[in-house]
């Protein structure tokens, strides 16, 4: 007859009473299920879980439970909040016993979109946005909170006045004492000294947190993904020809925008969108300066 395998966190009592937050695991992979681009797809994910632990006395929360609970995320249906809300519900009740009454879940992932060019036909590659979601529920509320990473271009309209003013003094110079001139001659000019570099243009990074509808039975990712870009308007591309490279340097010139620019012009359209308790944090990975430029609406995601 096997001897029954001691259980320390039913049969001791702690040594320190008193109740913890939040107890659990983190860093846990597990490949989920998701639907946000039309087409069913599996990513690695990194997931965070606890319960809370009231009972002051209770030595330790049951680990096993909650990892075989989160085992079986997404086997059978793609990410909604509807299976979120489940799996937290699922969650307290495995540790009644214990007397948990809030969950948390914390799941970090890249989605992999396939973004088309910007003017060439049917050319097209591959963009991953990290995503960092959380759910929790907490004395009976869901809740849930996405944070998006977005990359885009910025050129710095400082920067561009500056260029701009080296065009005209050079142009000015060439052309100096010339009373008419024919469009052949300027044109001409122009092809050979009309190009000047910006001090400032570089990649740049958008994070964007929201709170998602808990009635949605999908995620809403990608149509979150397609505000923040079409917001920003110079999000960064995948494939190109040289044709879409100028495409792309004539976004750029056309939307100049400081790092002020971009954080209102985001905080606008999340706003405009109805986003709930939107927040905004925006990088510019300065090509001039070995810092950043940063800003942010709204609390911090």
């Amino acid at each position: 007859m096997t001897a029954a395998l001691p259980d320390v966190s039913l049969s001791d009592l702690s040594a320190d009473p008193a109740a913890l937050d939040w107890v659990g695991m983190q860093g846990i992979d597990l490949p989920i299920t998701l639907n946000e681009t039309g087409q069913r797809q599996t990513v690695h994910a990194r997931a965070d879980l606890q319960v809370d632990l009231p009972r002051p006395e209770v030595k330790g929360i049951h680990m096993s439970r909650l990892y075989t609970l989160l085992d079986r995320l997404g086997q059978d249906r793609a990410l909604a909040p509807t299976v979120l809300q489940a799996l937290l519900q699922a969650m307290v009740e495995s540790h009644a016993d214990c007397g948990s009454r809030n969950a948390r879940l914390v799941l970090q992932f890249s989605l992999l979109c396939r973004r088309p060019a910007l003017v060439t036909p049917q050319l097209s590659g591959w963009k991953a946005y990290p995503v960092r979601l959380e759910a929790t529920l907490v004395e009976g509320c869901f809740r849930m909170r996405v944070e998006l990473t977005v990359s885009y271009s910025s050129t710095c309209p400082c920067s561009a006045a500056l260029s701009r003013q080296l065009l005209v003094s050079a142009f000015d110079k060439a052309f100096a004492g010339r009373q008419q001139l024919e469009p052949v001659a300027v044109s001409q000019w122009l092809g050979l000294n009309g190009s000047l570099a910006t001090p400032h243009s570089q990649r740049s990074e958008a994070k964007v947190a929201v709170d998602l509808q808990a009635a949605e039975e999908s995620l809403g990712l990608l149509a979150l993904i397609d505000q923040i870009e079409q917001a920003l308007a110079t999000p960064v591309q995948t494939a190109v020809k040289r044709a879409d490279e100028q495409a792309f340097a004539a976004l750029n010139g056309a939307n100049l925008m400081f790092v002020e620019d971009a954080a209102r012009r985001l905080g606008a359209a999340l706003s405009a969108a109805g986003a709930q308790h939107a927040a905004v944090h925006v990088r510019h990975i300065e090509s001039l300066h070995p810092h950043d430029a940063v800003a942010s609406v709204g609390a911090h995601p």
